[in-house]
């Protein structure tokens, strides 16, 4: 009914037409003094005939409008031809779209030639900083002071967010190279724990882990780039001789600190991409990537993370592991 009353609206120049020539008639008759019925007839013949006529072509216009609603729910308009126009504005707003497609696939051809050497610059960055990493871990293996220890950790943090930008580059291309297969816990939260040995002792924090006994199913690698993150975070925001927890609570994964916490009105957008808070502003190392990666790895892992804080008293990231279906993104 409401596109029988939009193509009504359409052509009522039309209809208005033929209601003005036939007065004209009806007038001109009466003047001469003709009979009106001769007016009438053929006016009835022809507003059945305009109705015939009308029906037949509203029904076009009707398929039209369908293949073009079809073309807007499938969100295939700028790629899609659109249905064939048979009249002069028709055929020229359809050379207009054209126009517009031709354009706008020169600029996303552009945009992708640009973002494509943008991810080669970034990825040939990654793998060279590896070299001088590798060469100054070298240097300090052989020292045991202070000063090595505490030179040691921030270059474990360096290759941390050198990490961050591949895994970056690897989500944002659509990376597809998960190994989904039975992982045990223990040791993806034994490869994050080595990782910041060094900043456990260097600062006194400690550490209250037993093994959790715990297989499930999922990508070592990214699970234990997530962990690896949320110990960063933690250990980052955990003053001297604090305590870090990991534990296990259902299917949950819990890693506990006992840091100055999360404001209230910040803990609901800590996993937003950029997002750093009131922490980030008192901590101007803070990206607001590290919890965004964690979440979209999470989601292609088909995992859920979650966070709970108190203001001074500390933070706990609840990872739900579990063993359920794998259908990857």
């Amino acid at each position: 009914m409401k596109l029988w009353r939009a193509y009504l609206r359409q052509h009522r120049l039309t209809v208005l037409m033929l209601v003005l020539f036939t007065g004209l008639f009806a007038v001109s008759f009466a003047l001469y003094g003709l009979p009106l019925a001769a007016v009438a007839y053929p006016a009835g013949l022809c507003a059945l005939a305009g109705a015939g006529m009308a029906v037949w072509d509203f029904r076009r216009a009707a398929r039209r409008h369908k293949e073009m609603e079809q073309l807007r729910q499938t969100g295939e308009t700028v790629l899609a031809p659109l249905p064939e126009m048979k009249t002069v504005e028709g055929q020229d707003c359809a050379a207009l779209v054209e126009q517009l497609r031709q354009e706008l696939r020169q600029q996303l051809g552009a945009a992708e030639t640009r973002r494509g050497e943008t991810v080669a610059y970034y990825t040939a960055w990654v793998h060279q900083i590896k070299t001088p990493i590798a060469a100054m871990r070298l240097t300090l293996q052989g020292e045991d002071t202070p000063a090595a220890r505490r030179l040691t950790a921030e270059l474990g943090r360096i290759e941390q967010y050198v990490d961050m930008v591949l895994t970056y580059l690897r989500l944002e291309e659509g990376g597809s190279d998960y190994v989904i297969r039975p992982c045990s816990v223990d040791e993806v939260v034994r490869a994050a724990v080595r990782r910041f040995a060094g900043e456990f002792i260097d600062r006194r924090i400690r550490l209250d882990y037993e093994p959790v006994q715990w297989e499930t199913v999922t990508d070592g690698k990214w699970l234990t780039f997530v962990v690896e993150q949320l110990l960063s975070n933690a250990l980052k925001y955990t003053g001297q001789e604090g305590a870090i927890r990991i534990y296990r609570q259902g299917d949950e994964l819990c890693i506990a600190d006992t840091g100055m916490g999360i404001a209230p009105e910040d803990l609901p957008r800590v996993f937003q991409m950029g997002y750093t808070g009131q922490n980030g502003r008192l901590d101007r190392r803070s990206s607001g990537i590290g919890l965004y990666l964690c979440r979209r790895i999470c989601g292609n892992l088909r995992h859920g993370i979650r966070m709970e804080s108190v203001p001074g008293k500390g933070t706990t990231v609840y990872l739900t592991l579990g063993r359920g279906d794998f259908l990857p993104e």
